[in-house]
């Protein structure tokens, strides 16, 4: 029994569960100090983000320098993109059925719309350009720039010269990375006290309907399109959860996907998944594999077209579809992404009011803890698969991985 509850003690998810419930005591009982444990959570999610850069180019140039054949990198990263637009297209038609089969917009009070600005959103839309998204999404260029170090570097006869203390760059780098993650439960808390104080339960009730359906239908993609992609290979998508439970955690308490990420790649990579899989997927993945955002926003159009009794034929539903094929891939390359790319999805349909952007206000951190969740899970999957798919899995290292009772993220 003392045993049991030392491993408890030592063990970091737990004390992540239990930031996570005391935000929301917090939240609930005195919502104005809540309010100011919002900074906790900003500061948690700003310290992971200065390790996601080195990580991301470090990964990758270590990983291409060692493989040393570009064609194989070139395949690999080919078929990330088409597989990343196969599964978010899945998505995006789930998002849609499913809103259509329960109709969570049906008899949604509109009024309550007036008077709640959506301003900015709308500009962030009219502002948004594909140029912008290249530009300003430094996780692309950081890996555009460590491909091309990696590829130079694999064909540098001395390379072993860089290679050594890069390498043990990285291994300092992930050391840090797993002190900083002995404050997580810090951002988990201040995340979750600021969310459930700032919007409070109140706000889950008039549109309690959209919100259950939209983590239902995140519950079906999880378990249904990512736990069969997974099965093809034999892995059950229970355990993988499991192993990755920590990560999840995190995105829950901070709604960031970011927060996890380097995280998320230390633990593929330790569960077999080959270095130059990950360094490629993970980061391209959280600008175009966004599995969540692109459920969201297809419930969301359809949600405010059922509110404002806009009728959609089946042709407009079809144009609804490509263009949030296209407008969801951007949704990474803005600050405020999923508003920004609903407005701008809005604003090119024109059928469904934009103004109908103020009803989701008060329920979109909750929603967005969801988004978070599944994004992270859907880029971790699509990592797993890549990396069976060239033949570049360690089925071994996966079933050490998944047997250890405390992964080493969580010690």
């Amino acid at each position: 029994m003392k045993k049991t509850v030392q491993h408890i003690l030592k063990n970091l998810t737990f004390w992540v569960l239990l930031a996570i419930a005391a935000g929301i005591v917090l939240g609930v009982v005195n919502p104005a100090t809540a309010i100011e444990m919002g900074v906790l959570g900003e500061k948690f999610i700003a310290l992971v983000k200065l390790f996601i850069y080195p990580i991301i180019f470090l990964t990758i140039t270590l990983g291409i320098a060692a493989m040393g054949d570009l064609k194989k990198v070139g395949k690999t990263g080919g078929k990330a993109l088409l597989y990343f637009e196969i599964v978010t297209s899945f998505a995006l038609l789930i998002g849609v059925a499913v809103a259509w089969l329960i109709q969570p917009g049906e008899g949604v009070d509109t009024t309550r719309a007036r008077g709640v600005s959506i301003d900015k959103y709308v500009a962030g839309a009219q502002d948004f350009s594909w140029k912008h998204f290249f530009s300003e999404n430094v996780t692309l260029q950081v890996l555009v720039v460590a491909i091309i170090f990696g590829s130079l570097l694999g064909l540098f006869a001395g390379k072993d010269r860089i290679l050594r203390p890069l390498s043990l760059v990285s291994k300092y780098v992930f050391k840090a990375l797993h002190l900083v993650m002995y404050v997580a439960p810090i951002g988990a808390f201040g995340g979750m006290a600021y969310t459930v104080g700032k919007f409070g339960p109140s706000t889950l009730v008039s549109l309690a309907k959209l919100m259950g359906a939209i983590y239902l239908t995140m519950a079906i993609f999880i378990f249904g399109v990512l736990g069969a992609i997974l099965w093809m290979y034999r892995i059950h998508i229970w355990h993988f959860l499991k192993y990755i439970r920590h990560e999840i955690l995190i995105v829950l308490g901070t709604s960031s996907s970011e927060a996890a990420l380097p995280s998320l790649m230390e633990k593929l990579e330790r569960m077999g998944c080959a270095k130059p899989v990950v360094g490629l997927t993970i980061p391209a993945g959280y600008s175009f594999n966004l599995d969540g955002t692109t459920i969201y926003l297809s419930m969301a159009c359809i949600f405010l077209a059922q509110a404002y009794h806009v009728h959609l034929s089946l042709d407009q539903v079809l144009v609804l579809i490509g263009i949030l094929m296209v407008t969801s891939k951007g949704a990474a390359g803005v600050t405020g992404s999923g508003f920004i790319v609903l407005a701008s999805t809005l604003q090119a349909i024109k059928t469904i009011p934009v103004d109908g952007l103020a009803l989701l206000i008060g329920v979109d951190r909750f929603m967005s803890e969801a988004r978070a969740i599944t994004n992270l899970i859907g880029n971790g999957v699509a990592t797993v698969w890549i990396s069976n798919n060239e033949r570049a899995f360690d089925h071994i290292a996966m079933e050490q991985a998944f047997a250890e009772k405390t992964p080493a993220a969580d010690q």
